[in-house]
């Protein structure tokens, strides 16, 4: 019963984060197009548009090689085995030692190293543009979320997150600078990793503009839900991951019965909630820039890390 109880409250962080992540793409659709002035659909409209690709064959191009048929699966795998390592509802899990910011880093370099390998396999120029500018991408986006990583253990003194959010929740840590120009770095890596408004735009398939459609273009059928199923896990980590370092409330302690989990899942609902709204509104609110200033925009957020790193070692106040 002592073990039956900790893997009970491991796996239902796992099916949390599989079942709510189409929910939050849901709720980001939702607020854009209500706020256009548009009805827009349901939120639940993500969860039919897997189906409805389940329900689908396959279809392969004549010269795709085993690694565009095992690339989805691998892709999913990695994504969501990274959003579950992210305290959700509750910290102290029994997993919970191997969720490592630096271990979470490296799930999302592996999944998108074989997105980048999928979308060059078949040989298609615009599969070659997506990969190219994913991997121009992930190049400028990987030292910045590095950078806040050491940014954060500095200051919590570990890079487990468990233990980063129960610091971030005590007095201890009170208002720091460094802190804030960790956050605002951490929302330019999101928005870079996740293909958003300013960097991409998930809604068009520009030829010109596009990075991570370009490189899925060619799926289809279950291999295409399986991809936007891991867009979705993906989009959901982030926002996780900033709620659980930024908003480190509500969390359930561990072995806090199932009182205390369900008002975990009740304040978990609430941030994915607010910031599926946010992301609503701020995509609303700024256009798409030009491709050519992407490493701009995230040399930018290298920048604010490397000065929250910097500010940590001049005064520890800050």
């Amino acid at each position: 019963m002592a073990v039956i109880q900790p893997l009970i409250g491991q796996a239902a962080q796992m099916l949390l984060v599989l079942g709510l992540a189409p929910l939050l793409t849901g709720i980001v659709r939702k607020t854009k197009a209500r706020l256009l002035r548009r009805r827009g659909a349901s939120v639940i409209q993500p969860y039919r548009d897997l189906a409805r690709l389940l329900r689908k064959d396959a279809v392969l191009a004549e010269n795709a090689s085993w690694l565009y048929r095992t690339a989805p699966y691998l892709i999913f795998a990695a994504t969501w085995v990274a959003a579950a390592l992210v305290p959700t509802f509750a910290t102290g899990l029994m997993f919970s030692w191997s969720a490592d910011l630096i271990a979470i880093i490296a799930f999302l370099g592996t999944a998108r190293f074989f997105l980048a390998l999928a979308g060059m396999d078949v040989g298609t120029s615009f599969g070659g543009i997506g990969a190219s500018r994913e991997a121009l991408i992930g190049s400028l986006a990987e030292p910045a979320m590095m950078m806040i990583v050491f940014t954060v253990a500095l200051i919590a003194g570990s890079t487990q997150l468990s233990t980063v959010a129960a610091f971030m929740a005590s007095p201890a840590v009170g208002l720091r600078v460094s802190l804030g120009l960790a956050l605002v770095a951490l929302v330019i890596v999101a928005l870079a990793e996740n293909a958003r408004i300013p960097v991409d735009n998930p809604a068009t398939h520009l030829e010109l503009t596009m990075v991570h459609e370009a490189m899925v273009l060619e799926y289809s059928g279950r291999h295409l839900a399986v991809i936007e199923l891991a867009a979705s896990l993906k989009l959901l980590l982030y926002v996780s991951l900033i709620a659980c370092l930024f908003a480190p409330w509500g969390f359930a302690p561990a072995g806090g019965g199932l009182a205390a989990d369900a008002l975990g899942i009740l304040a978990y609902l609430a941030k994915l909630a607010a910031g599926g709204a946010l992301l609503g509104l701020f995509e609303t609110s700024i256009a798409k820039m030009r491709v050519f200033r992407v490493p701009e925009f995230l040399g930018a957020a290298l920048m604010l890390g490397l000065l929250a790193a910097l500010l940590r070692f001049v005064s520890r106040s800050l």
